[in-house]
This record gives structure tokens, C-alpha cells and sequence, in this order.
């Protein structure tokens, strides 16, 4: 036994001993090395997954948010404008109770359609029947537009004020009485395309969707305009025609370009005026 620990210690003195320890050694080194390697990577990979997946799952969050919302809503301060304006022949009323009270407008939530109930009627013959209430008392009525059986449109009240036409909603809507020629109240296309035109052009200007244009049956259940109300699938076809309309035509302005263009901080009674002096002058 002596013998056995005798050689035993003068291998560890050996050169082969000290050899092989040191392979040994390096050896130990290189297995941690490798292990450190190993969990070091993991966690920089478990990381870089977490943060993918929190990163997705807050994208997904904006896109539940936003989807479905109109371009107006994502971009801010962005609306949508039709450059192209309507031909509005501006004939504003003489200001009197019965049919132009002057009383301003609140905020526009709607546009409202009517018929005129007078068959064969011209836009300026309910026009002028609207002026001629200032001195005949008959009763108080008016419209903010009217539009003629050749698609003619004439603008008898500005917008910034009410007009006697859509009961308890003339506070905040503007209206448009539309002509037509027989007792179905069925408009031309000529009466039609107008107020088409004329509903998306003024949906932009007040910011406001297709839908938002309603019947003065939808306000106080008289059947008015009476085509549209015997026949709501037609009603439905013109909202979309009015939306197809804005999608063809308008354009995207910011807020300033928007007052820009609709003469912010000047009123229709300035413009009207501006625009019939025109007129004149030509």
C-alpha cells in the first residue's frame, strides 16, 4: 500500500501527470465557457421574444381602434372638401318674420330633403312665393335652397341662418326643397343629379357623412319628399349616389385650407352679396 501511494505521488510530480491536468483544466474552461454562451443567448432570445409579442399585441390593439373609422377621424385636422361648387344662383329673401326670421343657425347636424307639393312649379316661382310671404302674412315657410325641374338651383336663406322648413329641426339642418312635375313627386334626372350634387357639396362643407342627409319624413313623419317616402329602396339608392358622388369628387384639405377655400371668418350674406354685385357687373 505504501509502494502504490509512493508511486502514485511521484506520478503527480510527473510531466504526464501535469499534462493531462492541464487538458483537464482547459477542458473545465471551455465546458463553463460554453454553458455561460448558452444561457447568456437564451435570455437575449427569451427577451427579444417578449418583446416582439408585446409589440404585436399593441399593434393589433391600434388596428381594433382604428378600423372601420372614416379617413376624416385617423388623419386629424384632415376633411374632405368638393372643390367643385355647385351653380348657385344666390337670391337671398328680404328678412322678414315669415319666411327669413334671421335667426342664426347652431351647429349643422343634418341636410334635409322635401318636395314642393305644387307639380309643374319652377324653382323661382317658389322662390318668389317664399319673398312675397313678407308682405302677404299667408303663413311662415321657406327654404334654404331651392332646387328647379331643369336641376337649377337657388339659394334663398344662407345657412348661417334657419328657415321655416323642417319644424323642430330648422335650428340646426338646412333644407331643400326639391320640384317636380306630376303628383308622384318623383324628381327629373335633371332635378335629381342637382340635389345630389348639392347634398355632397354641403356634406362637405359641414363636415358631415351621406347619411346625414334625411327626409322631412324622417323628422316629423309627413310624406315628404313622397317619392322617397312611398319608395324607401329609391331613397336608399340616392344616399349612396350623394356618397359615391363624394367619393369621386372631394378632395383632402387640412383645417386651414379648409376655411381658406369656405371663406372662414366671412359671412354667406358678405359672399351672397359679393356674388350678386358680380353678376351685376357682367
Amino acid at each position: 500500500m505504501q509502494r502504490e501511494r509512493k508511486d502514485f505521488a511521484a506520478y503527480r510530480e510527473s510531466e504526464e501527470y501535469k499534462r493531462l491536468k492541464e487538458i483537464r483544466r482547459k477542458k473545465r474552461r471551455k465546458q463553463v465557457l460554453i454553458a455561460r454562451t448558452c444561457v447568456f443567448g437564451g435570455a437575449v432570445l427569451i427577451i427579444l421574444v417578449v418583446a416582439l409579442l408585446i409589440r404585436a399585441l399593441v399593434f393589433d390593439h391600434k388596428q381594433l381602434e382604428t378600423a372601420g373609422k372614416p379617413v376624416n377621424i385617423l388623419k386629424e385636422e384632415t376633411y374632405l372638401v368638393i372643390e367643385k361648387k355647385p351653380d348657385i344662383d344666390v337670391q337671398l329673401l328680404t328678412p322678414n318674420e315669415y319666411s327669413r326670421p334671421g335667426i342664426a343657425t347652431e351647429t349643422i347636424e343634418n341636410i334635409v330633403v322635401h318636395y314642393t307639393a305644387n307639380p309643374g312649379t319652377t324653382a323661382q316661382q317658389n322662390r318668389n312665393f317664399f319673398e312675397s310671404l313678407k308682405d302677404t302674412h299667408e303663413t311662415s315657410v321657406s327654404s334654404h335652397f331651392v332646387v328647379g325641374l331643369e336641376g337649377e338651383i337657388i339659394q334663398c336663406i344662407p345657412t348661417t341662418e334657419r328657415a321655416y322648413a323642417s319644424n323642430q329641426r330648422n335650428n340646426n339642418t338646412v333644407s331643400i326643397e326639391c320640384c317636380h312635375m306630376d303628383e308622384t313627386g318623383k324628381f327629373n334626372d335633371s332635378t335629381y343629379n342637382s340635389v345630389v350634387e348639392l347634398c355632397a357639396w354641403l356634406c362637405c362643407k359641414f363636415n358631415l357623412q351621406a347619411e346625414d342627409v334625411i327626409r322631412h319624413y324622417d323628422v316629423t313623419g309627413k310624406s315628404c319628399p313622397k317619392y322617397f317616402v312611398d319608395y324607401p329602396e329609391e331613397w336608399d339608392k340616392f344616399i349612396q349616389d350623394v356618397a359615391d358622388y363624394i367619393k369621386e369628387n372631394a378632395v383632402e384639405m387640412t383645417k386651414e385650407e379648409r376655411d381658406a377655400y369656405y371663406g372662414e371668418g366671412q359671412s354667406e350674406q358678405e359672399t351672397a352679396t359679393e356674388e350678386n354685385s358680380e353678376k351685376n357687373e357682367q
